[in-house]
């Protein structure tokens, strides 16, 4: 079985990395989520299904509170990525879709676009990688990304992820159709 920490342990202790610094997304975050995304809009929603319908600051709202009913219930763990020094919310990275069953969670990710282009995505995943492997007992995080989406395959390969394989058609994403790379690490790989 999965073991996920409460959010007050990471709110206590939050996951850091030199450049960054990981809590748990809580409805408090709401007005920031919705100026990253809409200030990135044109970036984001060339890969990712959700952003049109982050459409108002209330979508955002009801997506902070989903996460946090997502956590409570053992299904997600999404966290806001934040620069270390200013603490300004530059993305999320999140364990979705989490199986206790067969331990096992999918890694997923953003960040705003001017935070694009210096590691801070890497250096983020790696810690919640970790976290995943060591504090929540999965065994197996499956990773995808459009198969023409060159920044984020550049991370999953940093990451350490094996190639398994494409997904044909897997999103529908701004009016086309994409193909996805899948990748997984398990919790025995080096």
């Amino acid at each position: 079985m999965l073991s996920i920490p409460a959010r007050s342990d990471l709110r206590r202790a939050p996951l850091e990395t030199q450049r960054t610094v990981l809590l748990p997304i809580e409805p408090t975050d709401a007005a920031e989520l919705w100026e990253a995304v809409d200030g990135s809009r044109w970036h984001l929603e060339r890969w990712l299904p959700w952003v049109p319908f982050s459409n108002s600051p209330e979508a955002s709202l009801r997506y902070a509170e989903a996460c946090l009913a997502d956590w409570d219930a053992g299904r997600a763990v999404r966290l806001a990525i934040r620069d270390r020094q200013s603490r300004q919310l530059l993305g999320v990275a999140g364990l979705d879709s989490c199986i206790h069953l067969h331990r096992s969670c999918e890694l997923g990710y953003w960040l705003r676009r001017e935070a694009t282009g210096r590691g801070l995505m890497t250096e983020a995943s790696r810690v919640c990688v970790e976290f995943a492997f060591r504090r929540m007992s999965v065994h197996r995080i499956r990773c995808a990304a459009a198969t023409d989406n060159h920044p984020s395959l550049r991370v999953i390969a940093r990451l350490g992820f094996r190639f398994e394989g494409i997904a044909r058609q897997a999103e529908y994403v701004g009016s086309r159709w994409l193909d996805h790379a899948v990748f997984a690490r398990l919790s025995s790989d080096p």
